[in-house]
């Protein structure tokens, strides 16, 4: 028997005691229960830690980007800071060079790095936006049109249809046997494995322990962090390639447009 269904037939002392053993947990399902002072450090430590990742790695994102942007600018088309009149106008063209980079360097590559990249994508921005729904739904009700699903009675976890996703999209690339189609499977199955990881907690405790501080398991954001360094990577060699094709273009456009001087040699 748990020891939450102890509790209200222990004496006093030993319940207050019980009550401090197990407690965050025990602490949510009781009302009028004691939360210990170790439960409340726990949390409030598993809370930073999140917070502080989810900065990290939103700055890590960002700052990826900007020195993409940067890189282009400095070896593309765009005029620089330095020169440009309109430096507003001269960072806009710039960016829309990075992006013909980034699309060019997806178009070049092959349909099994193209996957990869497509599933490690899929697994980050999925993690991200089920931490932001369940959160929001904690603090709400609901998330837009995202809500707690109840059958009967019973809450719907969400690595039930991760794992579903997952499966399908398995079954239907070993079924179909085909690099071009993996490409487009890898989205489902990456979105699947992340809804599944993201309540691996629970899955291991058997117990629902999404909010305590055994659900901030440190493997779930060493996963994430790991899939966002691994994006960062498999993109890096993408837009390289894509650099190659592009600012190629762009270097010879600008020769083409230079004006050609003619040396006329005068003999005697």
């Amino acid at each position: 028997m748990a020891v939450s269904a102890l509790v209200p037939v222990l004496r006093p002392h030993r319940r207050r005691r019980a009550l401090l053993r197990t407690g965050q947990r025990v602490a949510r399902r009781l009302p009028g229960a004691i939360e210990s002072p170790a439960a409340i450090r726990r949390r409030t430590a598993a809370e930073q830690r999140t917070r502080t990742l989810a900065v990290v790695a939103a700055v890590t994102g960002a700052g990826a980007v900007a020195l993409e942007v940067a890189r282009v600018w400095r070896r593309g088309s765009a005029p620089l800071p330095s020169e440009a009149d309109r430096v507003l106008d001269a960072g806009a063209e710039a960016v829309g060079e990075t992006v013909q980079v980034a699309v060019a360097g997806y178009r070049q590559g092959s349909d099994r790095e193209n996957a990869l990249l497509n599933l490690l994508l899929s697994f980050t921005g999925t993690w991200l936006m089920t931490r932001l729904s369940t959160t929001m739904i904690r603090r709400r009700g609901r998330f837009g049109p995202l809500r707690d699903v109840v059958v009967s009675d019973t809450h719907v976890h969400h690595f039930v249809p991760g794992i579903a996703m997952a499966f399908l999209a398995g079954g239907a690339s070993i079924a179909a046997r085909s690099e071009a189609a993996d490409r487009w499977l890898a989205v489902p199955f990456g979105a699947g494995v992340a809804l599944t990881l993201d309540e691996s907690a629970l899955l291991l405790k058997l117990d629902d322990v999404y909010w305590t501080e055994e659900g901030a398991v440190s493997v779930q954001v060493t996963l994430a962090s790991f899939a966002m360094l691994s994006t960062l990577l498999v993109a890096s060699r993408m837009l390289r390639r894509g650099e190659q094709v592009v600012l190629a273009e762009s270097r010879a456009a600008d020769d083409d447009d230079r004006p050609t001087t003619h040396l006329h040699v005068v003999t005697a």
